[in-house]
């Protein structure tokens, strides 16, 4: 079920409009691809708990514009620097036909039960958070999964790991080399490892320098 979000029409344009039209509740902004760009406004609350919402970012959404509904995909947003608002949004519609270009977050399951992390004591790392894709926008998932299962202490589950749904493929800058994930012994159990060696050397050598010489062999 597409996630639905309301907006009307824009008639007043410009950064006064703007301002005029945030100081009422309102969010400016734009639809465009397909046809002509339109401009939009939005309530802002309504907008702004939708955002705090994962799948907003990266699935299909039923925007209603003035009574009638088309399909869109949210392509941007621009945050006031220190305040919890929506200063503007960019939509841009979908052709069911024509593949889009998106970034899907990575949903990491099964950490708790990787051999490195349950026997060997170690943390996971996240070292992507999103892959970049491309599909068709039936075929567009709300999130990727990534099994962490087998994960084994020092080691990674890398790009060309992650099982894609049907009818998705890579884009961007990946590659199947790529570490999605690492599992890694905690710095804090390596440093205790190293200072109990550096201890047991110290005290080595303690020993050492204080055991009594040798006596010289006798004469004959």
């Amino acid at each position: 079920m597409a996630i639905e979000i309301s907006a009307t029409t824009r008639k007043a344009q410009g950064t006064g409009a703007s301002r005029r039209l945030r100081k009422t509740n309102r969010v400016p902004g734009i639809v465009y691809g397909a046809g002509e760009a339109t401009m939009i406004e939005l309530d802002h609350n309504t907008l702004y708990y939708a955002l705090r919402n994962e799948a907003f970012h990266a699935s299909i959404l039923s925007l209603e514009l003035d009574g009638k509904k088309q399909s869109v995909l949210l392509r941007d947003f621009q945050m006031h620097p220190f305040r919890q608002q929506v200063q503007h949004i960019d939509f841009q519609r979908v052709d069911a036909k024509k593949k889009v270009h998106m970034k899907v977050p990575l949903h990491f399951l099964n950490a708790d039960v990787a051999p490195g992390v349950k026997v060997g004591g170690g943390i996971i790392s996240h070292v992507l958070n999103e892959l970049e894709i491309v599909c068709l926008p039936a075929d567009l998932p709300a999130a990727i999964e990534v099994d962490l299962s087998g994960l084994e202490l020092g080691h990674s589950v890398h790009v060309s790991d992650v099982k894609l749904p049907k009818g998705v493929e890579l884009a961007g800058h990946h590659h199947a080399s790529d570490a999605v994930a690492t599992v890694q012994v905690p710095r804090g159990h390596v440093e205790a490892a190293a200072e109990a060696a550096a201890a047991a050397d110290a005290a080595a050598a303690s020993a050492a320098a204080a055991a009594p010489a040798a006596a010289p062999a006798a004469k004959k």
